[in-house]
């Protein structure tokens, strides 16, 4: 595979692709208008056959998840968009919606319908100020052209979206933290079950899918199912945005059909900056096992990655050559996490403390012998035991840092990261102190 598949970002350089005229000229709202005369059970449907799998980072099938609904019972059912894109490294769905804001809202639209949802939530990041005010110009734009708000197309149907801007809490990115924020309560996550699917936002039924899971819906409508699924491979079907960033010739977002390889993308993008080579990468940010040089040739669908001991995730590619520590870039990731830990849980609210002193000890070559094996042991005590996703994202990446540059760890007990790697070389991706 050596070709992109510019299908969600093919308006992005587009004069102003965010107004409602450029989507319409290129066919927008087309989706709808099928899925108005479409029987909500064929749109399910139709979604399963596509294969599209959530682009969020765990990759469950989109229409089974929509199917898990119960049946009607008189009462609303609700759609929640999680746009509370937050992880270091992951930065695909800001510009999705900052360049194509209508691409997400028409399959607000057709997912509404699908499942019987009059009125639908984006839970956007609030940092994110000029994406919000992006957003709410979008939803007034289609109101008035009859493609939200009362009588959707004439239709009789009704839908009312709401776009509510969160405080900025990593944890908010989960998605049952989520509708406790949403619902004004504190983020945290919700011991399940019940599943959102049954008991969700004001304990209704409610579907949680990712920005780019729904705004991949419009297209499979208007081309079909076969379209979709011709694309990527056997049990990873479509094309998807990877984020390429850190040490790389041309950073930026690259959609292209899954099951392309690393190396592919990368020479895409130029390659490692010149007169460097690559030293490791995330597959799906910083939440994702690091993978080295010798994985170039892995293929990016979810089960290769998976294969080669990481995660697809987010599709966030971090790439750093020699210059970084691998020390000091895991220990900032662990700062992140061990900020964002909502502390409900104790391996996490714990595990993620110790994990940050004990790396801060090694970066400044003061650590011990036994320092190694501790961070293993810690991090072996969260993966798998703590609340929510959280605490397995931060154990992740020091156990795989240490599995393939143990050496690097080593040389830390002596000698501080800053006199093996001086900062100046760092600069460039944000990993200084």
């Amino acid at each position: 595979m050596s070709t992109l598949a510019p299908i969600l970002s093919d308006i992005w350089d587009a004069p102003q692709s965010w107004k409602l005229d450029t989507y319409v000229s290129r066919h927008g709202y087309d989706g709808l208008r099928t899925a108005m005369t479409t029987d909500p059970a064929d749109l399910i449907t139709m979604v399963k056959d596509s294969g599209l799998r959530g682009r969020g980072g765990a990759g469950f099938p989109t229409g089974l998840k929509w199917s898990f609904l119960p049946k009607p019972d008189g009462g609303p059912r609700y759609l929640v968009v999680n746009a509370d894109e937050s992880e270091p490294g992951t930065c695909k769905d800001i510009p999705l919606m900052l360049a194509n804001p209508h691409a997400l809202l028409e399959g607000v639209a057709i997912t509404a319908v699908a499942i019987g949802c009059n009125h639908a939530f984006i839970y956007l990041r609030g940092e994110v100020v000029h994406v919000y005010r992006r957003l709410l110009a979008a939803v007034r734009e289609a109101k008035e052209a009859g493609f939200l708000g009362n009588d959707v197309l004439g239709t009789g149907y009704d839908l009312e979206v709401t776009v509510h801007a969160g405080a900025g809490a990593y944890i908010c990115g989960e998605e049952t933290a989520l509708l406790d924020s949403l619902e004004g309560r504190r983020g945290q996550p919700r011991l399940k079950p019940p599943f959102p699917a049954v008991a969700g936002l004001y304990a209704r039924p409610t579907v949680v899918n990712n920005v780019e899971s729904i705004a991949s819906v419009p297209q499979i409508v208007r081309r079909g199912a076969d379209w979709f699924a011709g694309m990527g491979t056997e049990k990873s079907k479509g094309h998807g945005l990877f984020s390429l960033s850190g040490h790389v010739t041309r950073p930026g977002q690259y959609e292209a059909p899954l099951g392309i390889t690393f190396r592919e993308l990368l020479d895409m993008a130029g390659g490692v900056r010149d007169g460097h080579r690559l030293k490791f990468w995330t597959p799906g940010g910083s939440s994702t096992p690091i993978l080295t040089d010798e994985h170039l040739d892995v293929v990016l669908d979810y089960e290769s990655v998976g294969a080669a001991g990481s995660m697809l995730a987010t599709r966030a590619l971090q790439i750093f050559d020699e210059t970084t520590s691998v020390v000091r870039c895991v220990t900032r990731w662990i700062d992140f996490y061990q900020h964002e830990s909502c502390g409900k849980c104790t391996p996490c609210r714990e595990g993620t403390f110790w994990l940050k002193q004990i790396l801060q000890r090694i970066e400044a070559g003061q650590g011990t012998e036994s320092d190694i094996d501790l961070l293993l042991d810690v991090a072996g005590n969260i993966e798998g035991r703590s609340f929510c996703a959280l605490g397995d994202a931060a154990a992740t990446p020091v156990k795989s840092a240490i599995k393939y540059f143990r050496s690097e760890f080593e040389q830390g007990l002596h000698t501080p990261a800053w006199e093996l790697f001086p900062y100046e070389a760092n600069t460039a991706i944000g990993v200084t102190s």
